[in-house]
């Protein structure tokens, strides 16, 4: 029954809330509505056990000697910055001095310049995606160095044409391929969604098959 059960409750409310999007029935649509409320509180209930689980790893290592300091150090600043946020966002709100202060002063630089990392990244892929080793890549590197010309103001300087031609391929390949790349990706959601739903896919119970 651990296993079984699992999987009838997850492809019973799965079949429910994917009826209740097709069939237009007030009892169907109120049974789904329940069904989700009770899928956010037990999103809940994880968040919560997320963040004790949190506590206990970084507790953990921060009282082992053998553990490096500076890994310790980071542990610390972690438990502090958590234990800082859930005392000034349910005491204060999030919308409040407190919160918002070290909000704006601490978090937000760090992940601006945490981002700003994946600068050098993304020069270090497009160095290595845009060699020109055969007939696609050579397309591929065309394609790139005119959208950026015609993105950059110095673009428009060597040839008027730059930023047409840069506006036509975003537009036109560029979106092509988009939708492409997103019926695959919603093809592949679907294939997984019915796996689950059938009990085939029972990656969410910690099982391979």
């Amino acid at each position: 029954m651990r296993r079984e059960l699992p999987l009838g409750i997850a492809g019973v409310v799965g079949f429910i809330v994917l009826l209740d999007y097709f069939l237009k029935m007030p009892s169907l649509n109120n049974l789904s509505k329940l069904l989700q409320d009770w899928a956010i509180i037990v999103s809940a209930f994880a968040l919560a056990l997320a963040a004790v689980n949190l506590v206990l790893r970084h507790t953990s290592i921060i009282t082992q000697p053998q553990k490096k300091t500076d890994e310790r150090i980071y542990s610390a600043f972690l438990l502090l910055g958590l234990a800082y946020f859930t005392i000034t966002g349910i005491g204060w709100g999030i919308t409040k001095t407190p919160f918002k202060w070290a909000y704006d002063n601490f978090f937000s630089p760090v992940g601006a310049a945490t981002f700003s990392i994946l600068v050098f990244f993304i020069a270090s892929a497009a160095f290595r995606t845009f060699r020109a080793r055969n007939r696609e890549a050579t397309v591929l590197l065309l394609c790139g160095v005119v959208v950026m010309l015609g993105n950059a103001p110095v673009g428009e300087v060597f040839w008027k044409g730059f930023p047409g031609i840069s506006a036509w391929l975003m537009k036109i390949p560029n979106v092509a391929g988009n939708r492409g790349v997103m019926i695959g990706a919603a093809l592949g959601s679907i294939a997984v969604g019915v796996r689950t739903l059938l009990g085939l896919d029972r990656a969410y119970l910690g099982l391979d098959q």
